[in-house]
């Protein structure tokens, strides 16, 4: 069964105060972006239970091989926009991303963490319409080439969305390097950022280019 519900601001800011926390290796929640999850561990079951009860919001954080989920990090949060529970326990769920946070650590007698979260803003979205342009040319020409390789990929540039936003979803759905994604989850400088996926993107378009037959997963 699949469950939509809508919320409201006073609902979101109440929520910032005690979120639990989803960390897993390789993934960046962008604003905006859809997530799909498959929970299965009896800790994040549980977590997820007690989510679903409440305010159904859950910090994701990318777990960095070296040092793992860091106080104070940067991370998205989303809100459980579907939900389906399997026969055994598990379940599937899609989170959408909301916002950029950063996340300061609470005490917590669950089997997951807890966490306090601040809400981050862009410090500018000033981008000019070169980097826009510059963004969803280097987006098309990089997707359409992983489309030639593999028919099963697709991604559209989603039209009258805000440039910085847009290189949100570019930076959730195309870059291949969750340090990257990362660090572009980071950047509060909205033309800092979309020139940073414009970047990246001419990078892997090159990459791939030099690849005969291959296919990107």
């Amino acid at each position: 069964m699949n469950e939509r519900e809508t919320e409201k601001t006073g609902d979101f800011e109440a929520a910032l105060q005690n979120l639990p926390v989803f960390p897993l290796p390789q993934v960046v929640l962008f604003p905006r972006a859809l997530l799909p999850l498959h929970i299965f561990e009896p800790r994040y079951r549980a977590m997820l239970k007690d989510c679903l009860a409440g305010h159904r919001h859950i910090v994701m954080t990318h777990v960095d091989a070296s040092s793992g989920a860091r106080e104070g990090v940067v991370a998205g949060v989303g809100y459980i926009v579907e939900h389906q529970p399997l026969p055994d326990g598990r379940a599937n769920i899609v989170v959408q991303g909301r916002a950029r946070v950063r996340v300061t650590e609470l005490p917590s007698s669950d089997p997951y963490r807890r966490v306090r979260a601040t809400k981050l803003e862009d410090v500018t979205k000033r981008v000019s319409q070169a980097d826009r342009t510059a963004l969803v040319t280097a987006a098309g020409a990089y997707a359409g080439e992983v489309g030639r390789r593999d028919p099963r990929f697709s991604f559209a540039v989603p039209p009258n969305l805000e440039t910085g936003a847009l290189a949100d979803l570019c930076a959730h759905h195309l870059i291949l390097s969750a340090e990257m994604r990362q660090k572009m989850l980071e950047e509060l400088d909205a033309s800092l950022r979309v020139q940073s996926v414009i970047r990246e993107l001419a990078t892997q378009h090159s990459a791939l280019l030099h690849v005969s037959g291959g296919v990107l997963h």
